[in-house]
């Protein structure tokens, strides 16, 4: 019967097959709610794969489950593949786009979605071949990069009866989470006024910039009264076309990011009094335009050691003299300091900086901490027993969400920890398949960490999504 220790290389036979994904996601980059391409080409392997599938997941066009086998336990995990903005940039070792401002996968979503569809393809097989009960899921999961995915699949109920949930980041080196991220709200204000000639009659004009600027002003006044950890940024995605005219429509888009949903919404709802406070100075009018909200994570420990586990069994990735190489030149263009900040942000220590490429398997450098940034899978970790690993794609040190990751995800070092990213993964579904004890335990810990507090969806009643 075949083993755990089989599920290696069932992965390696099927290598080709999963880069070429990732490669064709890579080479296709589409931002969020816009992965057409990504979701077709996944749907179409796993359905000729013997998947059922379920389409159009949560009212968004990009979001899907496949699904296969019967009965408990259920196993899911959670894909993404979108991409970011203005990151277009080929697979070489110096900043170069493809297309002049054009989107790319600074975030590795290529990578991270195949991984996890790999994981349970090779599950399926197991299944399949050994006629274990279990179900295996993978959830293709749009927009993560706007935190709204996720979100509005898990109102659709889709992981309300999972047993748990499975998933990894690209990263600078092979670890696993066991810290939390910031909840959030996304939302946008869009103000109203009345439009004039700007020096023939300024008089007659309210409007609506100097109402978006003012309620900027007061959000950055609000910042020295509230605790350290919560961010808000924005930006204006509407401020008038010409400045001789006052502008009578202006919009802001808004972040909101605190370590607990209920800190969120308090938040969100003074910076809600700012904005009807701007009307009130401008003589204009405010439209709240709620595009989304999420959770904080929480990583559950018991699954972590499990994926730790996972990976100190399969030993460190090996990378080649020629993939050091490469890395070194990347890292050549970013300014000095940035890796050796990026690792004191991450809480890992100076002496990693010795080669540009690091696979060794290192402990979590998390636990007990809050990461400044905000992921869908927050929503998840509430609902389900929910860990997230993570492995090296790419140059230690160099920030996420710019040119550099892009360029190492569609070549060897990419590939080698999206592999690596599947095997360790699988092992785990496979340990939760096999021995009841550890979902008995990790649920155990779920159930502490929720406080027996359900999941309630963070979307007012009745919001759709806002497609592109």
């Amino acid at each position: 019967m075949p083993s755990k220790h089989d599920l290696s290389g069932w992965l390696d036979e099927r290598a080709e097959r999963f880069i070429g994904m990732s490669d064709a996601i890579w080479r296709e980059p589409q931002v969020a709610l816009k992965e057409s391409a990504a979701c077709a080409l996944q749907i179409a392997d796993l359905r000729a794969d013997g998947f059922r599938i379920q389409e159009n997941v949560g009212g968004l066009p990009t979001a899907f489950v496949a699904e296969w086998g019967s009965g408990g336990p259920i196993i899911g995990f959670l894909g993404e593949y979108d991409a970011l903005p203005n990151l277009s940039q080929e697979n070489g070792p110096e900043q170069r786009p493809i297309v002049p401002q054009g989107p790319g996968h600074g975030c590795g979503h290529n990578l991270l979605g195949t991984a996890c569809l790999a994981s349970a393809v090779v599950l399926k097989d197991w299944l399949e071949s050994t006629g274990q009960p279990g179900t295996v899921r993978y959830y293709g999961c749009p927009a993560e990069e706007t935190i709204t995915g996720k979100v509005f699949m898990a109102r659709a109920g889709v992981y309300d009866d999972l047993d748990a949930a499975i998933t990894w980041h690209p990263n600078w080196i092979n670890s696993v989470s066991k810290g939390s991220s910031l909840a959030v709200d996304n939302l946008k204000f869009r103000f109203r006024g009345r439009t004039a000639h700007a020096a023939a009659a300024p008089e007659q004009g309210r409007s609506a910039l100097d109402a978006v600027e003012l309620m900027n002003i007061g959000v950055n006044f609000m910042r020295e009264h509230v605790i350290d950890p919560i961010r808000i940024h924005y930006v204006i995605t509407n401020g008038g076309g010409a400045p001789n005219v006052v502008p009578d429509d202006a919009e802001v888009w808004y972040f909101v990011r605190a370590p607990r949903r209920e800190q969120v919404e308090e938040t969100t709802a003074r910076v809600r009094k700012i904005a009807q406070g701007a009307t009130l100075m401008t003589e204009t009018e405010v439209e709240e335009i709620f595009l989304c909200g999420a959770y904080n994570t929480i990583n559950n420990g018991y699954l972590g050691d499990l994926a730790l586990a996972a990976m100190r069994e399969l030993g460190p990735i090996e990378f080649t003299d020629e993939e050091q190489a490469f890395a070194a030149r990347i890292v050549e263009g970013y300014p000095a300091g940035t890796r050796e900040t990026g690792l004191a942000s991450s809480h890992l220590p100076a002496s990693l900086l010795a080669q540009p490429l690091n696979g060794e398997v290192h402990p979590p450098s998390d636990e007990g901490r809050v990461m400044s940034g905000s992921t869908d899978v927050g929503d998840v970790s509430w609902i389900t027993p929910t860990t997230m690993l993570g492995t090296a794609t790419w140059a230690l040190g160099i920030p996420a969400h710019s040119w550099g990751i892009t360029a190492t995800g569609a070549m060897s070092i990419g590939h080698k920890g999206m592999l690596y990213a599947a095997k360790a993964m699988a092992i785990v579904g496979y340990d939760l398949l096999t021995d009841p004890a550890h979902l008995e335990r990790a649920k155990a810990e779920f159930r502490e960490a929720t406080n027996g507090q359900p999941y309630k969806t963070p979307l007012p009643h009745g919001l759709q999504p806002v497609l592109p």
